[in-house]
């Protein structure tokens, strides 16, 4: 793959003082966007909103998902294999109270109306994002405790995306693992590209065959934030994330599992508090949504990038 060209990027919504972590999806013939709304990064009153477009141009609300005890963060949205949308988050809860976070689930046949939310996996184990593949959700959820020893993850699969059973206990322990994106290859290996805070905070690539209990783990040198990944038909890997030297900003980046290395090919219109994005393929080209804060305060962005091929 020779790089990638950025056709257009415009706002589609400001209307809270933070508008912030986005993802992205196609659901009957429309696109649905989804992102948090509070007064800032971390708030009481975080709450999840729902966008829906028939052209990606013009936007109107469908939803505002809300909770009287919790700050909702991180909403990612995805279709079911029965065909419904799912929308997933985490609940920071207020305190006080038994414990920090529970993450959620809600299920929505049209985009407007949603299920009551239900606690999925682990109290205190947030589940970032849901990935389906042949018929089963799979998530790594991070500890949220204060205390370093316990800032581990698990990996979780779901048959319906309600009830979450742990694959794997202590998945990655090292310095501070929390967020993550998987991708499938056709003969079903999982990549999962990881986020970590502490220490030398590199980013870490894993890989796994079914029943995706044993993984090896590369270290690809860069320190990310907000990662999503997505797997073009030529098997070509495309990772959208925050990148923070020599500043931070919003970047789509091609991945080499086999050299371990992330390639940068386009970085979006964005710095500061960014990143967060999500992909469709649609068109012949790359739709992604993201935050950022580069025009005064965080706002979402939709923008529109054609992968040139090699």
């Amino acid at each position: 793959m020779a790089g990638a060209e950025l056709l257009e990027v415009h706002k589609i919504w400001d209307r809270a003082p933070h508008n912030a972590f986005t993802d992205l999806v196609r659901y009957r013939d429309r696109w649905w966007c989804v992102f948090r709304e509070g007064e800032g990064h971390v708030s009481p009153d975080g709450a999840l909103r729902v966008l829906t477009s028939r052209d990606g141009r013009e936007w109107s609300s469908a939803a505002l998902l809300t909770s009287p005890n919790a700050d909702l963060r991180d909403a990612k949205i995805s279709v079911t294999p029965g065909g419904s949308l799912m929308l997933t988050g985490a609940g920071a809860l207020h305190q006080p109270a038994p414990v920090r976070h529970r993450s959620l689930a809600w299920f929505s046949d049209n985009g407007h109306d949603w299920s009551e939310p239900a606690w999925i996996g682990d109290a205190d184990f947030w589940l970032w994002r849901a990935t389906w593949w042949r018929g089963v959700a799979y998530s790594v959820g991070y500890s949220t405790q204060v205390d370093a020893a316990s800032r581990i993850t698990r990996l979780y699969s779901s048959p319906d995306g309600k009830k979450y059973q742990r694959l794997v206990e202590r998945y990655f322990t090292a310095d501070y693992p929390n967020e993550h994106a998987l991708a499938f290859e056709p003969d079903d290996t999982c990549l999962c590209l990881l986020r970590r805070d502490n220490g030398t905070a590199t980013a870490q690539l894993g890989r796994a065959r079914p029943p995706y209990t044993e993984w090896t783990w590369q270290d690809l040198g860069v320190r990310i934030g907000g990662p999503a990944m997505i797997r073009l038909r030529d098997g070509t890997l495309l990772a959208g994330l925050r990148l923070y030297k020599p500043q931070a900003r919003t970047v789509l980046c091609r991945l080499d599992p086999q050299a371990g290395r992330l390639e940068k090919l386009v970085t979006l219109p964005s710095q500061g508090d960014s990143s967060y994005p999500g992909f469709v393929w649609h068109d012949d080209r790359l739709w992604m949504s993201y935050y950022s804060s580069h025009e005064g305060k965080t706002n979402i962005y939709l923008a529109q990038i054609r992968i040139r091929k090699g």
